[in-house]
């Protein structure tokens, strides 16, 4: 019989790793070393770039970056060659102003350079990278205007503003107001028809930032603003000293044109579009008055209904 046609009847050794080949396998699975970091690789700069060209080329839309909370002594930025100019106009107080390098000057920003230094403001040149930072994130234009933190007024300081000047006080309270820009535009609206002074409480409402003094086109400059750590204790106490209250509530019992305390020392509550007035400030309220209007709208930006109640009060006081 052939010698392969049968087995031995011994059992096949299993094939094991040739000798010396255990170095080649660990050296084929070590990397390059550790990640460089961002600074150090080419293309991270080069994607940021192109990132901050997109955004601004789209007008600031996007997602932007979480913001940090600043510290209330932290320096505010006012950014825009509008908004710049319009807050030196109106002597805003500021600490610097930074223009980015290599930018086409316009008139805008020539008028800026030149109130900035016959003010003695300093003139910063830098990166828009640098801007970008400082505004966090906001359309800057290649301007931007370090203003220092605001300097809250105590709430009684407004209506000694208002005895000073021999006038009925007229106030503007904030309950619930969280976006600067209302706030801004309710400043301007207070300035524009009169009123002393804006109280804001100083937890869960907008404060006086870089973005409300953009809104307000410059006017807080001319109006003082007081901040309460506690709203409804400072109204309880606007109230002993003679002031009236009165909220302004979609659900109000009386229309604005027929409020006959608009003469008297007031001070007018604005709430938040969403809830309005918060239960504790409605039960200080002398008044809770309605704008009339018609169905199809169900409430007024806040401050559209403050412009409309504080015309209504400076009517009421001219007449």
């Amino acid at each position: 019989m052939a010698a392969g046609g049968r087995a031995s009847g011994r059992p096949a050794k299993k094939k094991g790793p040739a000798k010396g080949t255990g170095g080649q396998k660990r050296r084929s699975l070590e990397g390059k070393g550790a990640t460089p970091p961002a600074h150090m690789r080419h293309w991270f700069k080069d994607k940021s770039r192109e990132e901050r060209i997109a955004r601004e080329a789209k007008g600031g839309a996007g997602r932007q970056p979480a913001r940090q909370r600043r510290s209330e002594d932290a320096p505010e930025y006012i950014g825009g060659r509008n908004p710049v100019l319009e807050a030196m106009l109106a002597g805003v107080p500021a600490n610097a102003l930074y223009v980015a390098q290599r930018m086409e000057n316009d008139d805008r920003v020539r008028d800026s350079i030149k109130i900035a230094a016959e003010q003695g403001i300093a003139l910063l040149e830098v990166s828009r990278d640098k801007l970008d930072r400082l505004t966090e994130g906001a359309v800057h234009q290649g301007i931007a205007l370090q203003i220092p933190a605001y300097d809250y007024a105590h709430p009684a300081e407004l209506v000694t503003l208002a005895e000073d000047a021999a006038e009925v006080p007229l106030i503007v309270a904030l309950d619930g107001v969280t976006d600067p820009r209302n706030l801004g535009a309710i400043a301007r609206s207070a300035t524009a028809f009169g009123a002393h002074g804006m109280l804001i409480p100083s937890r869960r409402s907008a404060g006086v930032t870089g973005g409300a003094w953009k809104t307000s086109a410059g006017t807080l400059a001319n109006l003082r603003v007081a901040r309460a750590a506690n709203l409804t204790a400072a109204l309880r106490e606007y109230r002993e000293a003679g002031l009236f209250v009165v909220g302004l509530d979609g659900e109000g019992d009386v229309e604005i044109g027929d409020v006959s305390l608009f003469t008297e020392p007031l001070v007018v509550v604005v709430g938040s579009e969403g809830k309005g007035l918060s239960r504790l400030v409605r039960e200080q309220c002398d008044a809770l008055a309605r704008i009339p209007m018609q169905a199809a709208a169900e409430s007024l930006n806040a401050g559209v209904a403050a412009g409309v109640t504080l015309y209504e009060v400076a009517r009421h006081r001219r007449g």
